[in-house]
């Protein structure tokens, strides 16, 4: 299969307004403009709004790097399974995804331990 029919296969696994709302989501997430995502992307602003609207076909490329610049799980816009309406869950997610199994590993003890407090403690503040 060329990249041509990746690209195609690809593209057509996704509905063109959950890509707006996964660009314009997460970039309001992180307090950035469409210009500065264009700028992290090296892409035209036009480009951007064009995603956030629904508008258009972004090629291959250019949407790897809105997805990373963004970080937004590609799982959003290809994975029909049910995903997280919580920001703060998928902001978590995606910085342990980012770890390496040996901050992985050292994490896991950490989480669970908070985890626990929070869980045993319902309703109280932790400070």
């Amino acid at each position: 299969m060329g990249l041509v029919s990746v690209h195609t296969a690809l593209i057509s696994r996704f509905q063109p307004l959950g890509l707006a709302d996964a660009v314009k989501n997460a970039r309001l997430e992180l307090g950035l403009t469409q210009e500065e995502v264009a700028d992290k992307c090296d892409t035209d602003v036009r480009t951007i709004i064009n995603m956030e609207m629904g508008r258009g076909n972004p090629k291959f490329k250019t949407l790897f790097k809105v997805v990373r610049a963004l970080k937004i799980d590609a799982r959003e816009l290809f994975d029909d399974g049910p995903q997280s309406d919580s920001p703060s869950v998928r902001r978590v997610y995606l910085l342990i995804n980012e770890c390496s199994e040996e901050e992985a590993a050292t994490l896991f003890p950490v989480i669970e331990a908070v985890l626990s407090t929070l869980r045993t403690n319902k309703g109280s503040k932790i400070e």
